[in-house]
Order: C-alpha cells, then sequence, then structure tokens
C-alpha cells in the first residue's frame, strides 16, 4: 500500500491508498484515459491527473520521421506514449498551438480545417512557430509540410495540456476547428493557458442559452421563444406558453443532430422519450419555430472596439432547413435595405456584449421584415471559406492577426476594408450542398433541421440565374431543358409561386403531371396538367412507376409536417436511383426554373476566382 505524501489533498491521498505508481503507470501504458480511471476508482478526473503529477507518471512524445532516415526530417510529427525517452525537443521560438476539429463528420469538417490551415500559413507570416495538434490524418492540416510541428492526439483535456505543458507556447487557438476544441476553452483557461481570440467566457454567454437570452433581452434584440426542459412535463409546459410547431433538441448538437420540428403533444412525447440523454445539464432545447422565415447567415471579425461583417448570405430555402443543407446566395439580393442595416447593428452589438476577438457567425430569421437572432457563434462557421473565397478577402489571415493583438481598424486600412458586403462586388456567388442521397437511398430526402449535406459545390456569374444554374451543375444535378415535369406542392404553397412556376415551365415548353390536389389547384387556375396516381391510391401507373420508367425529367416535391408520407419517400427515392433531379422546397423550385431557363437561353463561360476579384483592385 503506498503512503500519501503529506501535500497531498484528501482525494488524492484517498486515490493513493487504491492505486500505486506501478498499477497507474500499467494502467496508462494499457490506454486508459484519466477520464476512464476517474470513473473505476469513483473519483473525479482532476484528482487522477494530480496523483499522476505526484507519482511523475506522464506521457512522452515519439516522432515519426517523415524522411524515413535517409536525412534529416525538417517537419516531423509527433504521438504521445508512456515511456521513457521524449523525442519531441521544444524549441526556444516563439509559438501559437492550433486545435484542429478531430476526426470529419456531417457537421463539423473540412471548412474548419481550412481555417487551421489558413492560420498556420497567418501565424507563420507573423514570425510565429506553428504547432498543430490534430487526430484526423484525413485533412490537409495534418499534413508533415503544413505546421512546423504537428501532435497527432485526441482533442481532448489530458492530451492537450500534456502537449501545451510541454510546447511552452505563447497561446492556444480554439475556435478555428469548431465545437470540438471550442468545450476545452474554458478548462484550459482554469489551468492558466492564454487562449487567443474570444474568451471562455464570452464563448459561454453564447453557448448558454438562458445567458445569452438574459444578453438579448439586454441589447433589446428579438428572439424566438424558446425554453429548456428535462421531462415531458416540463416541455409541455413551454409549447402551451410559445406555441406550436417548435424546434426541439438536445443541448450542444453538432449539425443539427437529433434537431426535430414537433406539432404536437404527442409528437413531443414520442421525441422525449426516444431522446438518449436529458439532464439538469444537458436540458432539451425548445424553440419557438419561425414558419415562412427567410434565414441568413453573417460572418464578421471583429476585435474589442471594431467589427468588420465578412458576409451577408442569404438562404434560398425558408426557415427550417439547416444551414448547412441550405442554399446560400452572396452577397443577398432583393432584400429590405432596412432589414439589412438592422442585422449589422444586431452583429456588431453582440459583437461588443460578449467581446468576441477574432471571427463570429450569427444567424438571423426574417419574418415580416422583422429580423429575429437565431444563435451566435463566437469562432468561424462552415461558411467562412465560402466567402473568403466569393470575396476575395483573407478572412481567416485577418482574423489570425486580431486574435494576436493587432488593431482590426489599422488593418482595414491595409486591406481596403469597409464592410465586405458593401466593396462593391459585381459578382454573385452562391454555396450549394452536396448531398448523398444515391448512396443512402433508404436514408429519406426531404431536408429538415438536421443536416444531410456531405459536401457543397460554389458557383460564382454575374447574375442569379446563371449562378444558380453553375451551382446545380457543380453538385452533379443536370437540369433539363426540356421534357416532364412532375409537381406534387402541401397545401401551404398551393398559391401564386406555384402558379408562377407552373406556368413558366409550360411557357418554355415542359409538359405537366400532378397528384390530385395540385392537380385540382393547377387546374384551377387554368394550367394545362396531367393528372397521375399518387402511390398510395388505387390505379397504375402511380407516379413511382413513371418516374422509374424514364418519363419524369424533373421533379418538385414539397412535404409538409413532421414527417414525409410514404408516397412522398417513394417518390423521393424513385427520383434517386433513376438519376431525375429533384426540388422539396418551393423557393428551390423558384431558383430552379430561372436557371433552367438560363440554360436554354446562353452557354456558360469559364472565369477564374482572379478575374471575378479583380473588383478589389479597383
Amino acid at each position: 500500500m503506498t503512503t500519501p505524501a503529506p501535500d497531498m489533498s484528501s482525494e488524492v491521498a484517498g486515490l493513493a491508498r487504491k492505486i500505486t505508481r506501478e498499477q497507474l503507470f500499467t494502467a496508462k501504458e494499457h490506454g486508459f484515459s484519466d477520464t476512464q480511471l476517474a470513473h473505476i476508482f469513483s473519483t473525479d478526473e482532476l484528482t487522477v491527473r494530480e496523483l499522476r503529477k505526484h507519482y511523475g507518471v506522464e506521457s512522452v512524445f515519439k516522432t515519426v520521421d517523415t524522411c524515413a532516415a535517409e536525412f534529416d526530417a525538417k517537419t516531423p510529427y509527433h504521438y504521445s506514449s508512456y515511456d521513457t525517452e521524449n523525442e519531441s525537443v521544444r524549441s526556444d521560438n516563439k509559438k501559437v498551438i492550433i486545435l484542429g476539429g478531430g476526426p470529419n463528420r456531417i457537421g463539423q469538417g473540412i471548412e474548419f480545417d481550412y481555417c487551421c490551415v489558413q492560420a498556420v500559413f497567418a501565424l507563420r507570416e507573423a514570425g510565429y512557430e506553428t504547432i498543430m495538434v490534430n487526430c484526423n490524418p484525413e485533412t490537409v492540416s495534418t499534413d508533415y509540410d503544413i505546421a512546423d510541428k504537428l501532435y497527432f492526439e485526441p482533442l481532448t483535456y489530458e492530451d492537450t495540456i500534456r502537449i501545451i505543458e510541454h510546447e511552452q507556447p505563447l497561446g492556444v487557438i480554439v475556435s478555428f476547428g469548431g465545437q470540438t476544441p471550442l468545450k476545452l476553452s474554458s478548462r484550459l483557461e482554469e489551468a492558466g493557458i492564454r487562449i487567443l481570440g474570444t474568451s471562455s467566457k464570452g464563448i459561454d454567454m453564447a453557448e448558454d442559452r438562458k445567458k445569452f437570452g438574459a444578453i438579448l433581452r439586454e441589447l433589446d434584440i428579438p428572439h424566438p421563444d424558446y425554453d429548456t426542459a428535462v421531462s415531458f412535463e416540463e416541455a409541455q409546459e413551454i409549447t402551451g406558453r410559445i406555441g406550436y410547431p417548435v424546434l426541439v433538441r438536445p443541448s450542444y448538437v453538432l449539425g443539427g443532430r437529433a434537431m426535430k420540428i414537433i406539432y404536437s403533444d404527442d409528437s413531443l412525447k414520442e421525441y422525449v422519450d426516444q431522446a438518449l440523454f436529458i439532464s439538469e445539464k444537458y436540458p432539451l432545447l425548445i424553440d419557438r419555430f419561425l414558419e415562412t422565415a427567410v434565414e441568413f447567415d453573417i460572418d464578421a471579425i471583429t476585435d474589442s472596439s471594431d467589427c468588420v461583417v465578412s458576409g451577408i448570405m442569404q438562404h434560398v430555402e425558408a426557415a427550417g432547413i439547416h444551414s448547412g443543407d441550405s442554399t446560400s446566395i452572396l452577397p443577398y439580393h432583393n432584400i429590405n435595405p432596412d432589414v439589412i442595416r438592422t442585422m449589422k447593428e444586431y452583429t456588431r452589438k453582440l459583437a461588443d456584449r460578449l467581446n468576441v476577438v477574432g471571427l463570429m457567425n450569427v444567424q438571423y430569421a426574417v419574418q415580416n421584415d422583422k429580423v429575429y437572432v437565431i444563435e451566435v457563434n463566437p469562432r468561424a462557421s462552415r461558411t467562412v471559406p465560402f466567402v473568403g473565397k466569393a470575396t476575395a478577402v483573407p478572412i481567416v489571415k485577418i482574423a489570425t492577426r486580431v486574435m494576436l493583438g493587432e488593431k482590426l481598424s489599422d488593418l482595414r486600412k491595409e486591406y481596403r476594408l469597409a464592410d465586405c458586403d458593401e466593396l462593391g462586388m459585381n459578382h454573385l456567388a452562391i454555396k450549394e450542398p452536396v448531398f448523398p442521397f444515391s448512396k443512402f437511398v433508404k436514408s429519406g430526402v426531404y431536408l429538415g433541421p438536421e443536416m444531410r449535406s456531405t459536401g457543397e459545390a460554389m458557383s460564382l456569374a454575374y447574375n442569379f440565374p446563371e449562378s444558380f444554374a453553375k451551382a446545380y451543375q457543380a453538385a452533379n444535378m443536370e437540369l433539363p431543358t426540356s421534357g416532364t415535369v412532375f409537381i406534387s406542392v402541401n397545401d401551404r404553397d398551393k398559391d401564386e409561386r406555384i402558379i408562377r412556376i407552373a406556368k413558366d415551365l409550360y411557357r418554355i415548353g415542359f409538359d405537366l403531371v400532378a397528384t390530385s390536389g395540385t392537380y385540382k389547384f393547377l387546374s384551377d387556375h387554368d394550367i394545362e396538367c396531367k393528372k397521375v396516381y399518387k402511390v398510395g391510391e388505387e390505379g397504375r401507373p402511380n407516379i413511382f412507376d413513371v418516374i422509374r420508367l424514364g418519363k419524369i425529367d424533373f421533379v418538385i416535391n414539397t412535404p409538409l409536417g413532421e414527417q414525409a408520407l410514404n408516397d412522398e419517400e417513394a417518390i423521393g427515392a424513385a427520383s434517386v436511383t433513376s438519376g431525375v433531379p429533384f426540388v422539396t422546397t418551393i423557393e428551390a423550385a423558384e431558383a430552379s426554373v430561372q436557371a433552367i431557363d438560363c440554360l436554354r437561353r446562353q452557354e456558360f463561360g469559364v472565369k477564374s476566382l482572379q478575374e471575378y476579384a479583380s473588383y478589389r483592385d479597383q
């Protein structure tokens, strides 16, 4: 039995009586983390860490020779091991550590890796040694020749703090890797580590719904009604107060996972019963869902005294579609100038109140020209690479320099920055999501608050129809210029928009077919079309058969409600397997018709990003 040292805390002394140094070292050799050992011995991670420190049980770093010993490796990378010899040599240079995004998954991927790599370039230009920490070999940030030093380590507190203690950097950047490193900020600051950029306090104020709600009330900024619940009874009380429909999600989700739009108590009860984990620490988030609203993404660079709005992206689809799945337009178009001014004003107020330093993303919903804040992320967002390339402004480089302490007001002059959406862009850029539906047909094809896309394409042009057509082509969705269009829309979409869409399609030579409800609505408005059976109706061929037989060239199908009906899922599956392009929102249908008309009238040329960016030199 180990005799506790007199300087040990009672918790550490109690653990020391349960596990010897040799046993602890063996456990660490076999891969047990401090968190796992804390669980086994009914204590906390900090106590295990303190005992390790007392015993002198620390990991060392081994080197992977990127030159196979043929000559000295200039850019080696390292991994930790519980051994005796440390092969990682610390330099005396001023250095910064960047925490990457970890494994790629839907909702967090290469867009954050882009930010990390651009930050490495900016730091190197500023004379800093750059150290990258990431555990994903399939990213550019972990290429051996990007950073001066690379650590292949998990992005946990235990592994990260060990690297920081060894390297002793001037600071750590957590806001370029997405949500994963952001969660480490408070613990790192508590350990005395300098976080470059927004402090953990500012991050927490944006992440914590109650704190953020108080800030919005203080600043008099509207937001959809919301609350948090840890039981069905609490959730039911909230929905009774704010009204259906509501957007429900677990705390701290990534990519909108497990998000759902709920329309009734029965569906709410089913959702709560199926929720994997709800507690006081991780409650259920319930927001009033703003139907028919238009969503916007705003990216900004900010410091303690200045804020540059670097891009305002307008979503094509109405609210309810995850921002990662939405087609986005930069710059915005056909929007009330007062709405734009209001969003900029709110963005600057929030940046100042949260004391954001570096990058910030704000999501807004606009309903009847009233602006609502949905959420604020005091970090890089998935839209940053798109905005940077579209505007030809090195957003990440500027943000990195701000995080190092330079004044944004000075950088405005160097980079000729007004608000980037007011820099005189004479072209238009569209971000088009790419979906894996052809590989996962049974997963369903209808978009909602849970992110489904696995990539995105970008198109540039001098007008909206051409840019939208190019975006579809880049996303491997070839729009037809003739043939037959199937239309089936929900009752809410049976308005002047679908009438205009149908008339435009008929005008440019398409034949139209529709299911019974849509057929009657179009016929009542003197639009010629043919009726086709639904999947569940008696009679053949039904729409599933017609699509599979190759008689449909384009599908417009807009479901409504909490889940698509069997007929709508069958339509989507048939479209995917048959290679027929389809849209599932009325907004995407409107844009598609404009793009089809453009395809029929003109041929597209090719221009480089540099040519589109030439407006910056004028």
